[in-house]
């Protein structure tokens, strides 16, 4: 009995062995794939992020052109250096700002745990972008009789292209409160003398520029978002890989 009962727990201490080098052998290579993901985020971050940065860079070169050939901005000629007739520091301060809400965007979504799933592909991305492009060039093309009227245009405007494309109230907050505080560093660098705005009604600057400000938070918003799901595909892909 004594025999049989030894046997038995030199089998069981044996079996114990195998399974903890077993799950060490399976641990060890667990490691290899969440690293994996980790460098995935890293880079797909940094991808992202250079993307949003190129379209940022595109558009103020872009918008910058139509606002400057209109006399809405004005720059002294010792800062144009560039073929748009754009002060250098513009397009890489919008870069760097498109950026910055694209990732952020997606990074409230799931703090809030509210996915964003409203129109989620590059078809309703790309009618966003032709959209705030529409508004910016009717903020320079279009003559209304007073700039009450042309800042409450832009303003429908602005917040349809909300409801059209986002719908969301994190999409909604960020957007008002990051034109607030565009529209607050704009009035600073137009009271330093940076540039100037012709003909201002609010304040320093055009009070339709915050409606301006407002779009293009959606539409960077929304091209930030789409970038994160297709990473977010990628690593799922990959972790199932693994």
């Amino acid at each position: 009995m004594s025999l049989t009962l030894t046997a038995m727990s030199d089998s069981a201490v044996t079996s114990s062995q195998q399974q903890w080098s077993g799950s060490g052998q399976t641990r060890r290579p667990s490691q290899g794939p969440y690293i994996s993901v980790i460098a995935n985020r890293t880079t797909n971050l940094v991808i992202r992020g250079a993307m949003l940065f190129s379209v940022g860079v595109f558009l103020a070169l872009v918008l910058n052109l139509l606002q400057v050939q209109r006399n809405v901005t004005l720059f002294p000629p010792d800062v144009i250096s560039s073929i748009f007739s754009s002060a250098w520091w513009v397009p890489p301060c919008c870069g760097t700002a498109s950026a910055m809400i694209g990732l952020l965007y997606p990074c409230i979504d799931r703090h809030l745990g509210e996915p964003h799933k409203f129109k989620r592909e590059w078809s309703s991305v790309m009618r966003c972008v032709a959209v705030f492009v529409g508004i910016n060039h009717a903020s320079a093309k279009v003559d209304f009789a007073n700039n009450i009227q042309l800042s409450l245009t832009l303003a429908a405007l602005s917040i349809g292209l909300w409801w059209t494309f986002d719908r969301s109230r994190s999409g909604f907050g960020l957007g008002v409160s990051i034109a607030l505080l565009a529209t607050l560093a704009t009035q600073l660098l137009v009271y330093n003398g940076v540039f100037q705005y012709t003909s201002p009604d609010f304040l320093y600057i055009r009070s339709w520029l915050p409606c301006i400000f407002f779009a293009g938070v959606i539409t960077m918003g929304n091209i930030g978002r789409q970038l994160a799901l297709y990473e977010y595909k990628f690593i799922q892909e990959k972790t199932h890989q693994d």
